[in-house]
C-alpha cells in the first residue's frame, strides 16, 4: 500500500442487518458514497427503506435538515453484486460473526477491489489477523468494530492485525471522526478493548449470585443505587441477550486459554440453552411484561435501633464515615476497647468476609454485621451489609434499621470474600490493568472505549484512581486469601502503582 493515509469518499457495507444499516447510516449523513450488498437482494431494498424511515423520523423531530436528508439518503446506491464495489476506497463486512464466511468474502474482494481500497470487519471478537491470513494483501485489513445501535454508540474500535499496515489503522480513525464517531485502538486480541473489558461487570456479577451471596435483583440494585452504574449486570445481560453476551463469554474464555478471571458461569449457559435470552423473548433473568421488567417490591426496613453500637477502627477513615453517620442519628457509641454485652458490633472490610473480618479482632460473631464503606454513606445512596453464618436475626435487624433509618435503602447480603459492589469494581478495574499491562490499548483509550462502550460512570482506570490504587489492590490481594481464588490476583499494572501511590490512568514517560 501507499505511505500516505488513503482518502476514503465511497465505501461499501457488505450486510445489510442492524450493524449494517447503522454503519450506512452514519456514512451516509457524513457525506460518503455508500454502496450496500447483501447475498438478498430485497435485504438491501428493505435496507434503503429503513434509512429513508428513520431519515424522515430525524426530520419530522426537528434533528435533522430536510435537504441534508434528502442528499443523505441520495448518497446510499443498492449494490446488485461484489463487483458493484470495485470503485470503493472501503469496504467494512457486517455479516454473520462466522470466521470462514469472512475469510471467504475478502478473499472474493480481493479480486474485485482496488490495491489501495481498505478492507475492513466489524466482528466483535474474532481475530483480524486470522480474518486476513488466508488473504494475498492482509496488510490492508482491519477491524472496525462499531457497536449497536450505531448511530447512538459513539464510539469504534479499531483493531490492527499483526500484519495490519498502521496507515490503514490510521485512515479509519479519521473517518470514524468525520463520521461523528470516537474511535479507539487497539491491537488484535480476544475481545479487543470492550468485549474483554467487559467481562468485569458480567462474570463477577454472575459469579456472586452462583455463590448464592445475593439475588440478580439486588446485585443490580446495589451497582445502580450504591456504586453508581446505569445498569446492573443482570439488567445489561437482558439488554443484550444473552445468545450475544453468553457465546461471547465462551470465546473470551478459550481464546485466553482458561484464564480463570473469564469463566463463564453456569447460569448463563442454562438461561442461554433455554432460550430465556432477555427482553427480546419476553424472559431472562427478569420477566418482562410490555417491555418492562417485573421487579418485586422491597419489604418496609425494621424499626427498632440498637441501644449502642461498636465500630471497628481497623480502617481509620471507615470508623469515621461510621461514626459520623451514627452521631447524626443520635446513636450511642461503644467506645470501649472491647465492645459491650449488648452492643450491635459492626465491622468495615475491605475484601474480606464478615466471619473473617470478626474471627480477626477476637468479636462476637453472633452480635456482629459487616458494612460497606467503599462508597460513601451519603442519604439516599444505597448501603450493603453483610451478616456472618452466626449473626442473630436481633442484631442483623438493627443494624438494617440503622441505617435505613434517614430513608436509605439498604441490602442484606449474605457472607461473601467482599461485598458485592467491592468485588465487581475491585475486578473491573483489575481486568482494565491487565489491558493496559498487556499494551493492547493506550490507558486513555481503554476508558473512552469503556465510558462510551459500555456506559459506565467512568473507565476502570479513572475508577481504579478514584478510590486509590491501594485500595482496590487491598480488596484484590483480601479476596485472594480468602478465596484461594487465582482469578483474583492483581495485575501488576496494578500492583506497582498501588506500591507507588502512582494513578492508574496517567503513564510516565517509560510507560508511554
Amino acid at each position: 500500500m501507499n505511505t500516505q493515509t488513503p482518502s476514503i469518499e465511497a465505501i461499501g457495507i457488505v450486510g445489510t442487518g442492524a450493524m449494517g444499516r447503522g454503519i450506512a447510516q452514519i456514512a451516509a449523513l457524513a457525506g460518503l458514497s455508500v454502496h450496500l450488498f447483501d447475498t438478498k437482494p430485497e435485504a438491501v431494498t428493505a435496507a434503503r427503506d429503513y434509512l429513508a424511515e428513520t431519515f424522515a423520523k430525524l426530520v419530522a423531530k426537528g434533528k435533522l435538515e430536510a435537504t441534508r436528508a434528502d442528499d443523505s439518503l441520495a448518497q446510499v446506491t443498492g449494490a446488485s453484486s461484489l463487483n458493484d464495489l470495485a470503485g470503493c476506497q472501503l469496504v467494512v463486512e457486517a455479516i454473520v460473526e462466522k470466521i470462514e464466511a469472512k475469510r471467504a468474502l475478502f478473499e472474493d474482494l480481493e479480486t474485485i477491489v482496488d490495491a489501495q481500497c481498505i478492507l475492513a470487519s466489524n466482528t466483535s471478537s474474532l481475530s483480524i489477523t486470522a480474518i486476513a491470513a488466508s488473504c494475498d494483501r492482509p496488510e490492508r485489513i482491519a477491524g472496525y468494530h462499531f457497536f449497536n445501535p450505531v448511530p447512538l454508540m459513539k464510539v469504534v474500535e479499531v483493531i490492527d492485525g499483526l500484519r495490519t499496515s498502521p496507515i490503514v489503522g490510521d485512515a479509519l480513525m479519521e473517518l470514524a471522526r468525520r463520521m461523528g464517531h470516537t474511535p479507539v485502538r487497539a491491537k488484535d486480541m480476544p475481545g479487543f478493548i470492550v468485549n474483554h473489558a467487559g467481562r468485569g461487570m458480567n462474570t463477577e456479577g454472575l459469579r456472586v449470585a452462583g455463590e448464592g451471596v445475593a439475588s440478580f435483583t439486588d446485585i443490580d440494585r446495589i451497582m445502580r443505587e450504591q456504586a453508581g452504574f446505569r445498569l446492573g449486570p443482570f439488567e445489561l445481560l437482558d439488554l443484550t441477550a444473552l445468545d450475544v453476551s453468553h457465546p461471547v463469554m465462551e470465546s473470551i474464555y478459550h481464546q485466553f486459554f482458561e484464564e480463570p478471571r473469564f469463566t463463564p458461569s453456569p447460569i448463563s449457559a442454562v438461561r442461554f440453552a433455554g432460550g430465556m435470552l432477555g427482553r427480546k423473548t419476553g424472559e431472562g433473568f427478569y420477566k418482562y411484561v410490555d417491555g418492562k421488567a417485573q421487579v418485586e417490591t422491597e419489604p418496609a426496613a425494621p424499626t427498632e435501633l440498637p441501644a449502642s453500637v461498636w465500630v471497628s477502627q481497623r480502617y481509620a477513615k471507615a470508623h469515621a464515615a461510621v461514626c459520623d453517620l451514627l452521631n447524626a442519628a443520635n446513636i450511642e457509641i461503644d467506645w470501649d476497647d472491647a465492645p459491650k454485652p449488648h452492643s450491635l458490633i459492626l465491622v468495615t472490610p475491605l475484601g474480606q468476609d464478615a466471619t473473617s473480618a470478626a474471627v480477626d479482632e477476637d468479636l462476637d460473631a453472633s452480635h456482629t454485621v459487616a458494612i460497606d464503606t467503599l462508597f460513601p454513606l451519603e442519604t439516599g445512596r444505597r448501603r450493603v451489609l453483610m451478616t456472618t453464618p452466626a449473626t442473630k436475626k436481633k442484631y442483623r435487624d438493627f443494624a438494617h434499621a440503622l441505617f435505613a433509618n434517614d430513608g436509605s435503602s439498604v441490602t442484606v447480603i449474605r457472607d461473601s470474600a467482599g461485598f458485592v459492589a467491592q468485588r465487581i469494581v475491585a475486578t473491573i478495574v483489575n481486568i482494565g490493568c491487565d489491558i493496559a499491562q498487556r499494551q493492547i490499548a493506550s490507558p486513555t483509550d481503554i476508558d473512552l472505549a469503556v465510558h462510551l462502550g459500555l456506559g459506565y460512570p467512568l473507565g476502570p482506570l479513572a475508577l481504579g484512581d478514584c478510590f486509590g490504587a491501594m485500595t482496590i489492590f487491598s480488596i484484590l490481594q483480601n479476596m485472594v486469601r480468602n478465596l484461594g481464588e487465582p482469578r483474583y490476583r492483581p495485575s501488576p499494572w496494578l500492583a506497582r502503582r498501588a506500591l507507588l501511590k502512582t494513578s492508574l490512568i496517567e503513564s510516565d514517560v517509560i510507560d508511554s
